[in-house]
């Protein structure tokens, strides 16, 4: 694994890299042998914030710590990328299960044990409509017209497909594409 560090308002010295390709060498065995490690540590007042980037093929693994303790935001960011790749390897699989060409997107990762946890996401219903050009008001008056807590819709000045929900606050939320 190739690991390219960065620092904000903090030094990182050998002894601090050493220890961080250390803690994360423990996912290497998850992941393929070139695989490309990002780690930045920031330092705010008296925390430090660890964030660890993994660019693997068509996904990126990403996790932030921020912890008192750099060596417990080690242990967490670990943690946390081994869950994610084990989800990620475990969704893969049930895939190239059901579609022989994802094999391909399969092999780029060494094999693994089945995951420990067996929460795969099933989709039980799929609903098709048009997307009608309309803007932003008239589609919340349409989710509550339905009684949905989301609406898409086709917004009439940008032609962009959008989304408006209704936020835990009671307040509307607009999604729009970059």
């Amino acid at each position: 694994m190739r690991y390219t560090f960065t620092g904000k308002n903090i030094s990182i010295y050998d002894d601090v890299k050493e220890k961080a390709q250390k803690k994360i060498d423990r996912i290497q065995k998850l992941v393929s042998q070139d695989a490309e490690v990002f780690i930045t540590i920031s330092k705010i007042r008296h925390q430090y914030k660890v964030e660890v980037s993994v660019p693997l093929h068509k996904r990126l693994l990403r996790a932030e710590v921020t912890d008192n303790d750099i060596n417990a935001c080690w242990d967490s960011v670990v943690d946390i990328l081994e869950k994610q790749i084990v989800k990620y390897r475990g969704r893969l699989r049930e895939r190239s299960r059901r579609n022989v060409a994802t094999h391909e997107e399969v092999s780029f990762l060494e094999t693994l044990p089945e995951p420990e946890d067996n929460s795969d996401i099933i989709i039980h219903k799929t609903k098709r409509f048009a997307l009608k050009p309309m803007d932003a008001q008239e589609a919340v008056m349409e989710m509550e017209l339905l009684g949905h807590s989301f609406f898409v819709f086709r917004n009439a000045i940008t032609d962009e497909v959008n989304v408006v929900y209704r936020r835990n606050e009671g307040e509307y939320g607009l999604i729009e594409p970059q």
